[in-house]
């Protein structure tokens, strides 16, 4: 009896200490994440401004201000749709090519892949700032290779057309953390599927299509929702390259830089928090979507 009490003492002595070491992150999850996520969606139903000491109620005048006055509205979701359609997947094929090729055994490969790394840690607004020197229509490098191959210059950042290629451009340049992850999935591929591969007489291109693609399905599966949450939130590149108004006929105005100029522009608090409201169902939408759908391609073993 009495080691059976002992027992017990012990195991809820430790169910104790164990919520003890996880109360920091409940904290900091019901501070940070909770509280402000629950403000801002009460926000979203009032009229509130830096100027107002209260909140006004408007219901969902803000939501149907949204859908049926905001112009701005459906032309920032249009162009942050259309980053992420060519964004996106181009960004993935980079990192996924970059790391299958480090994956190989060369001379020299810790300092590749440090080489390729390395572009991924440096600030967003210090890349923003090369890349406008980068895209300039003159002395820009991208136009002097143009140049270089007999072709006419662009104006990249000062033609509507050409402002979301651009910003796609820029986006691919921090491919190093999807990078590294496909290069920890990769290692992880057991060696006899390609050795059995190679005894059948599977080329390179079958063992790439029928081995390592499947088998890094949910690494794919990963960096696509992560790079789809993301492209929805580019914003600090957008704003130093083109600022608050997203560049001539708002061709690089992005959904979160929509936002941001309804909050700290025409500080109009209540209608960018209803914009960041639709903002997270949108990714939810899509989210939902790909896990729902992701059973028809993604590959977990056996289970």
């Amino acid at each position: 009896m009495l080691t059976d009490m002992q027992g017990y003492l012990h195991r809820h002595r430790a169910k104790w200490v164990g919520f003890a070491f996880i109360l920091p992150w409940i904290l900091s999850a019901l501070w940070f994440d909770l509280i402000p996520f629950v403000t801002n969606l009460y926000l979203s139903f009032t009229d509130y401004s830096v100027s107002t000491s209260t909140p006004d109620w408007l219901g969902f005048e803000n939501y149907r201000e949204i859908l049926e006055i905001d112009l701005l509205f459906t032309k920032s979701l249009g162009n942050t749709v259309y980053y992420l359609v060519l964004g996106v997947p181009i960004r993935l094929v980079v990192a996924f090519a970059i790391a299958v090729l480090l994956n190989l055994r060369i001379h020299a490969l810790g300092t590749f892949r440090t080489i390729f790394y390395i572009p991924s840690v440096v600030p967003l607004v210090a890349v923003s700032i090369i890349f406008f020197g980068m895209f300039n229509a003159r002395y820009g490098i991208f136009n002097q290779l143009l140049i270089l191959l007999d072709l006419p210059p662009v104006r990249w950042l000062t033609r509507p057309e050409w402002i979301k290629p651009a910003m796609i451009i820029m986006s691919t340049w921090g491919f190093g953390a999807q990078m590294v992850i496909f290069l920890a999935g990769l290692q992880g591929i057991p060696s006899e599927l390609y050795e059995a591969a190679e005894m059948d007489g599977g080329s390179y291109w079958h063992q790439l299509f029928r081995i390592t693609i499947p088998m890094v399905s949910p690494v794919i599966f990963f960096n696509l929702i992560i790079g789809i949450i993301g492209g929805f939130q580019v914003f600090a590149s957008a704003y130093v390259l083109l600022g608050p108004g997203g560049g001539p006929l708002n061709a690089g105005l992005f959904y979160v830089l929509h936002i941001y100029n309804n909050a700290f522009s025409y500080f109009r608090l209540g209608y960018a928090a209803a914009l960041s409201v639709v903002l997270f169902l949108i990714i939810l939408f899509f989210t939902v979507i790909m896990v729902r759908t992701s059973d028809r391609w993604v590959y977990y073993g056996d289970t």
